[in-house]
């Protein structure tokens, strides 16, 4: 039953539908307090007796009415009336993301990187304030402007953090569980992992690839096939599928879809940065704090960690170190002393000597091999002259260095 013409609160007058999920439905409505349009989301009848659904509904009143940034849609109010939970956001006059597709297909390069630029300042916003938004889509971004008609500037505002929770807030969803649109899940979201800033950095890669080429970077029938694709697969670049999309932006996309989170962009700022030097030509592996880090330089940080698969940040392995030649004294230096010339001669001598030793008791003792009172005494020997050798030899040392 449609709540059309109803009255929630005895403030907000209920008017047109703006859209349904399985979650939610929104409604377009009139603040009859202040006076001005409103969008009202009303939790599903069928989900308000689920306390689980219920308590994710309100978290996200509360982290995301926390957020003011022109990039994100303004969370104004909350509350519940007649069993229905209810939320009053700001009403945006303008298109989803996922209408423009519908009616261009693809986008100019330079109008998909201004989208970009904005969603990743919003993001990034809600980011530093603890909360992932963990379903971004072509949906949940509203242009106004631009692609979108009517005129002005484009402005784009992130929508619906309809599954966002605070990082620090105790966890809803289980261990397991997934939640949102299967094409933009990131693959650690996908195996049920916890979210992260850069989970929404890779589903703005998606809707960043789908701008540019009105294709999906992977499909598959299922979240499993999805999931194997992800794993041993790489897009190609949006180049293969449009030759307008310079070679940079498409690097820094692709670097935004990486498998691993590691190898992502570590934040949405990074994303913004890259894709704006991309249109400049500028690759996002070739800044000069990744080369720092490629070249064995200092330890890499937020802005120099996601490096491209290809690229290698293995340091060479240490040279060995060659036996240094005897060189003649520089001009100036004094030369060695007699006494430190007679020492390497003493030692050359007594190494010689024990060697000459260690050979002839080797053949004594073969020698004496059947008489074991004899090889005992010849080993005896042996060691006593080598004992006397070596002592000879440090004595010899001594006296030269001395002198």
């Amino acid at each position: 039953m449609s709540p059309r013409g109803e009255t929630i609160s005895d403030r907000y007058q209920i008017e047109d539908r703006l859209g349904s999920g399985g979650m939610s439905s929104v409604f377009r409505a009139t603040d009859t307090i202040l006076e001005r349009t409103v969008a009202v989301k009303i939790l599903a009848e069928h989900l308000s007796d689920d306390e689980r659904f219920v308590a994710r509904f309100r978290r996200e009143a509360l982290a995301v009415a926390k957020l003011v940034h022109p990039n994100i849609v303004q969370v104004y109010d909350t509350g519940i009336d007649a069993g229905r939970h209810y939320i009053v956001m700001e009403y945006v006059r303008g298109k989803s993301g996922a209408q423009i597709l519908q009616s261009k297909g693809t986008l100019p390069v330079e109008t998909a990187v201004e989208i970009g630029v904005q969603a990743c300042s919003g993001l990034d916003y809600a980011h530093r304030h603890g909360i992932i938004h963990r379903d971004v889509k072509p949906g949940n971004l509203m242009v106004i402007g631009g692609p979108a008609g009517g005129g002005g500037d484009m402005s784009v505002k992130l929508a619906d953090f309809g599954i966002a929770r605070a990082t620090e807030q105790t966890r809803i969803t289980q261990v397991g569980s997934v939640v949102g649109t299967a094409a933009y899940l990131a693959p650690e979201q996908a195996r049920g992992d916890e979210a992260a800033p850069s989970s929404d950095v890779y589903a703005l890669g998606v809707v960043l690839y789908q701008f540019l080429t009105g294709r999906l970077p992977y499909e598959g029938a299922s979240l499993a096939e999805l999931a194997v694709r992800q794993q041993s697969e790489q897009p190609l670049p949006p180049s293969s599928y449009n030759d307008e999309v310079p070679q940079a932006v498409g690097e820094a996309v692709l670097v935004a879809l990486e498998s691993d989170p590691e190898a992502r962009f570590a934040a949405a700022g990074e994303l913004a940065d890259a894709l704006r030097r991309g249109l400049d030509g500028e690759s996002p592996a070739s800044s000069e704090a990744r080369t720092r880090v490629v070249s064995g330089g200092s330890e890499p940080t937020a802005a120099t960690r996601h490096l491209p698969r290809t690229q290698s940040t293995r340091r060479p392995p240490p040279r060995r170190r060659q036996p240094q030649r005897a060189q003649r004294p520089p001009a100036g230096q004094a030369p060695r002393k007699p006494g430190q010339v007679n020492v390497v001669r003493t030692v050359a001598a007594v190494v010689a000597l024990l060697l000459l030793a260690a050979v002839v008791a080797m053949f004594v003792v073969l020698a004496t091999d059947n008489n074991t009172s004899q090889r005992t005494n010849v080993e005896d020997i042996v060691k006593d002259n080598v004992n006397d050798q070596i002592d000879a030899l440090r004595n010899a040392i001594e006296d030269n260095t001395q002198q």
